[in-house]
Order: C-alpha cells, then sequence, then structure tokens
C-alpha cells in the first residue's frame, strides 16, 4: 500500500497523482480535501480543510509552511493522516505537496517520497521536507535543472519530464488535415486562480480580429473538464505557468503564450525562464497590452516546436516504476534500541 498526499490548490497535483498511481504495482491511497474524481478506482481517504483567515503562527516561527495553532481543522486533518498511517502501515508514502504532511510520516516510520516544484526552496520548511525525503520526483527534464539545488537534492531527484493526463492521448483526426490552419487562441487560466481579468481579455480579443478567442477557467469564463480537442485545434494557447498547464500544451505539442502568475517561492516564474532558455514558448511575465497581442500570436505560431524536448511522453510511466520499486523494498531491522 502507497499512500499519496494530494494538495487540494488546482488540479495539477491531483492529475498527475491520478497519472502516477495508474503506472504503480499495488493499491494506492490518496488522502485529500479535494472531492473524489468519478473515474478514481482506489480508495480515498477525504480530509477537512485547514484554511484560516487570521492564522496565530501558522509557520512555527519560520520552520514550516502551515500549523496553526489551535486550529480544529488542521488537528483533525493531520490525526486523521496519523490514524491512516498507523491502521494501514504503508510501504511508502507520497507527499504533492505538503512538508508537514511528509514529515508527520516519516516521524512514523514511513519512507517518502516528495513531489519537487521550482522555485526558490531553500526555506528551512522545504529544506526540512526534501532532506527527509528518500527521492524527489522532479517533473521537468533534467536537462534544464532548478538552479541552486544542493548536491544532494540532484542525487536523489528522479527528473520526470512533464506529466500529463494526454500523454499518449492520440491528436483528433481533424488536426491532421489542417495543422494550425485555423487562428483559433485558447486562454487556459486553470482552477489554481487567475490574475487576468475580464477586460484584458476583451481588449486583447478587440485587438487581434483576426484571432478566435476561447477562454477556459478564470473571471466568468467555463471550466471544461478535458480541453483536449481545444488545444489540439488551438493555432496558440495562452496560459501561465503552472506545471499542469504547461505539461498539456507540451502533450498538444501546441505553441503557448507563457504568462507566469504569483505562486509562493516564485514556482511560475522560475518554470517561465526555464522554457525562456530553452526556446520552447513566447513567455512575457506580465500580461501584454492589447497593442503587443498581434505581434505576440505571429511570434509564438511561428515559433519551431519542440516539446519533446520538455515532455517525454512516460514521465508518469517513470514516477510509478520509482514508487512500485521503494514500496517493494524490504524493510531493514533496526540495529539499535528505539530511544
Amino acid at each position: 500500500m502507497i499512500g499519496y498526499y494530494v494538495h487540494h490548490q488546482g488540479r495539477g497535483h491531483l492529475h498527475r497523482a491520478q497519472c502516477i498511481a495508474a503506472h504503480v504495482a499495488g493499491p494506492v491511497t490518496v488522502l485529500s480535501s479535494l472531492p473524489r474524481p468519478r473515474d478514481w478506482r482506489g480508495p480515498w481517504v477525504p480530509l477537512p480543510a485547514d484554511t484560516a483567515d487570521d492564522p496565530l503562527d501558522h509557520t512555527a516561527r519560520g520552520r514550516l509552511h502551515w500549523v496553526p495553532v489551535h486550529h480544529r481543522g488542521h488537528r483533525e486533518r493531520m490525526g486523521i493522516i496519523a490514524e491512516w498511517i498507523r491502521r494501514e502501515c504503508p510501504a511508502l508514502f507520497v507527499s504533492d505537496v505538503s512538508v508537514e504532511a511528509a514529515t508527520l510520516a516519516r516521524l512514523m516510520g514511513i519512507p517518502v517520497v516528495v513531489a519537487a516544484m521550482r522555485g526558490d526552496r531553500l526555506d528551512a520548511a522545504h529544506r526540512l521536507g526534501y532532506d527527509l525525503a528518500d527521492a524527489l520526483i522532479a517533473p521537468w527534464p533534467r536537462s534544464l535543472p532548478e538552479p541552486g539545488w544542493p548536491a544532494h537534492w540532484r542525487a536523489k531527484a528522479l527528473h520526470t519530464g512533464s506529466m500529463s493526463r494526454y500523454d499518449g492521448r492520440p491528436r483528433p483526426a481533424a488536426r491532421a488535415g489542417r495543422e494550425r490552419a485555423r487562428n483559433d487562441v485558447v486562454v487556459m487560466l486553470g482552477a489554481g486562480g487567475a490574475e487576468v481579468t475580464p477586460d484584458q481579455l476583451r481588449e486583447a480579443a478587440h485587438a487581434t480580429p483576426d484571432w478566435s478567442w476561447t477562454v477556459l477557467g478564470g473571471p466568468g469564463a467555463p471550466w471544461i473538464e478535458d480541453p483536449w480537442a481545444l488545444l489540439c485545434r488551438a493555432a496558440v494557447v495562452v496560459t501561465h505557468a503552472g506545471q499542469n498547464a504547461i505539461a498539456e500544451c507540451a502533450a498538444a505539442r501546441v505553441p503557448a503564450v507563457v504568462i507566469p502568475q504569483e505562486r509562493p517561492h516564485g514556482e511560475q516564474h522560475a518554470t517561465a525562464r526555464a522554457l525562456r532558455s530553452a526556446g520552447l514558448a513566447t513567455v512575457r511575465d506580465t500580461w501584454p497590452g492589447p497593442r503587443e497581442w498581434p505581434a505576440l500570436l505571429a511570434e509564438a505560431a511561428a515559433r519551431p516546436e519542440h516539446w519533446d524536448r520538455w515532455s517525454f511522453g512516460d514521465g508518469a510511466e517513470r514516477a510509478g516504476r520509482l514508487l512500485t520499486e521503494l514500496a517493494g523494498r524490504p524493510t531493514r531491522q533496526a540495529t539499535c534500541a528505539p530511544r
């Protein structure tokens, strides 16, 4: 049995967990405050929310990320995870992503794998989580490393390339006959929050009358659970720099305009820098003004496609093999008495 903690922000953590679990030999139990997906067939442990508007010492004086004092939801959440570990005695625990969940599992004697993220992770809490992990899963290519990582993190990291639920899915047949023939723009803002306003979207569309705009997610726009056909039909996708959004663009092999949003530890800006340095996408640090959009879309549509440098197509399979291997390692008998 493998326990798999899935963070509730956005949908990328969940999509990655589902992709990886499909390639694990043996049962995987997800622990999350997200709703259980209809197509999830394994065990699912629901966790209460632990959000707070005015948390008290939620970083434990800078040593952790989220441990608000006297917060009932947080206490219940940690208690449920601990009780599940005590009852099931999993062979391995995966955290995607919570330093506190990873630390709790390791304190209970369970080997831990942590899903790594780009950005500045050298704070005390991330150092704790990454240091105690038996392995790190880095969903980007080794050829585009995250600068500043200590040598011992790099040594235990599996760089899988991006992981998408669309890896290996055939493109719609209609695309083959008119590859990038239409001037369709798909704006993919996701479920993790958006900084762009409806007025900015309208101004961009008005400034590019030769392009047809479709907006997915974000303020006032519909949420489409499976946008694969739209991504494949698009001449250009405009998106943020979340790991899942970039992975889906890469799987569809579609030109992208990437505009990173503010996230903790500069995660999206770090991803955008890597994409820019490799020439994989057209990157802008902030939302462009209306007059910039015609040239920007033309630049993106004309960019040579090299997404295979980011997306190998088997990232989830690589991660699943790692988890299967770690979960199957024999338990070693302790050579010293408990303290």
